[in-house]
């Protein structure tokens, strides 16, 4: 499988090539040539596989060609070491719950995945060492870290906006050490992100330092978070339901929502995709005018979908020829304010028994207003309550039980590098790069 660029002025490269560079030399997303197609059979035998036997045959269509299937196989199933369920909510509305990971994040699944291919590309080829540059609203980061934690050939660097994280977000990629190093960037994600893409188009940088991201610009990242969808619809089908099935996704950077997408292309039977924004609304705007229009980012009680100028918008685009009409056809938009956040937390749990998170919330309410009386609506919970601890408990007043794998990360020391906005400056100084 070849991979081009969204921006069509550089060449197509291997998948080896697309995962250790990241992003392309003219500064666009790779994305794959062609799609394939799963066969009918796949569809109407998945009701019978796990997560893991049906991860696999879809990566096998995804990276197959690539990755020798032994291989392949072992990553899938080292990376996979847990589910995602599907709870019933209320009538005809499920949450595809996505946190039962390390870290409790959504991002896992592809942090896994990536960590593992990535690390057999650096044996495989003998390369020295690798850099891991990411950028983090909050889960991203822990995810990566933990991922990638402890893999040999490969150093990571977590930058994070200060003071725009949970606190326990922050422990999970602040505590590790060894081959992980966070920053701490006084800003907000979106100078986090710019700070990463201009080290790609560095020259010096990267003559020095081979450089590449695990953000969901990199296909080895984001792709992986195709199996979800395909999870959901399994557990569907063992319910029933194979038709008008809507699916709202939490979206900040929408690397998430592209896998879907993807696996729509696939041949997935997803009806329709509903993007759920919090106040970082340009992909609302976008849908509702014609007009992308990036801004600045806003700090919301949805930390991980503060993002005002979200990288995985080029890939939506190029997925559907830049048609605002075939996009809007697919896709519905919603914003969500931190009242309605707020009120969806508490409203959720106390008519239902279900405790969303402040992502959950967004796509939950997100499904209450725009979903149709034929459709079958499933939300994805991204994060476990818990990691908004604060939030949480200030909306249902009531205490939120930490997790033991989250009560781990608290016990660590917080290991930080305080930082402007000049990453080269402060590689170069510490010696990093010389």
């Amino acid at each position: 499988m070849n991979y081009y660029s969204t921006n069509k002025q550089s060449p197509t490269v291997g998948l080896h090539e697309a995962v250790v560079k990241g992003l392309a030399s003219d500064k666009g997303l790779y994305m794959l040539e062609r799609i394939p197609v799963l066969p009918s059979s796949f569809f109407e035998e998945i009701s019978g596989m796990d997560f893991r036997e049906m991860s696999y045959e879809v990566a096998s269509a995804l990276f197959g060609d690539d990755v020798e299937p032994s291989v392949l196989k072992k990553i899938i199933y080292d990376a996979l070491c847990f589910d995602t369920p599907l709870v019933k909510v209320r009538d005809a509305v499920y949450s595809l719950e996505l946190f039962h990971g390390p870290t409790l994040a959504f991002k896992d699944v592809g942090a896994r995945f990536m960590a593992r291919l990535l690390g057999y590309f650096v044996k495989k080829e003998g390369l020295e060492q690798v850099n891991v540059l990411v950028a983090t609203s909050g889960d991203t980061g822990s995810a990566v870290a933990n991922g990638f934690l402890g893999v040999k050939g490969i150093h990571v660097y977590v930058l994070y906006p200060k003071g725009k994280v949970s606190a326990i977000q922050e422990c999970q990629f602040t505590t590790l050490g060894r081959n992980i190093t966070a920053l701490e960037i006084d800003g907000t994600f979106d100078d986090c992100q710019r700070m990463v893409k201009a080290a790609f188009m560095d020259g010096e940088l990267n003559e020095k330092m081979r450089l590449t991201s695990a953000n969901s610009i990199n296909v080895a990242r984001f792709l992986p978070q195709a199996f979800y969808y395909f999870n959901a619809y399994a557990q569907l089908r063992r319910l029933g339901i194979r038709e008008n099935i809507v699916v709202c996704v939490p979206s900040g950077n929408f690397g998430n929502l592209t896998a879907g997408l993807i696996a729509r292309e696939m041949g997935l039977p997803v009806k329709r995709f509903i993007a759920a924004n919090n106040r970082n609304d340009v992909f609302f705007h976008y849908l509702s005018t014609g007009v992308y229009s990036p801004k600045p980012s806003v700090q919301t009680l949805a930390n991980a979908m503060d993002v005002g100028d979200p990288s995985n918008f080029a890939r939506i685009l190029d997925l559907y020829g830049h048609s605002h009409r075939t996009v809007t056809e697919i896709i519905s938009g919603f914003a969500c304010l931190d009242e309605m956040i707020r009120d969806t937390v508490a409203s959720c749990y106390r008519e239902t028994g279900y405790l969303l998170d402040p992502h959950g919330a967004c796509g939950y309410r997100a499904l209450k207003e725009l979903m149709h009386a034929d459709e079958t609506g499933v939300f994805l919970e991204t994060a476990h309550p818990a990691k908004f601890k604060d939030t949480i408990e200030s909306i249902i007043g009531q205490t939120v039980e930490i997790p033991p794998k989250l009560q781990e990360f608290t016990k660590g020391k917080k290991q930080t590098v305080a930082l402007g906005k000049n990453l080269k400056q402060w590689l170069m100084v510490n010696g990093v790069i010389s």
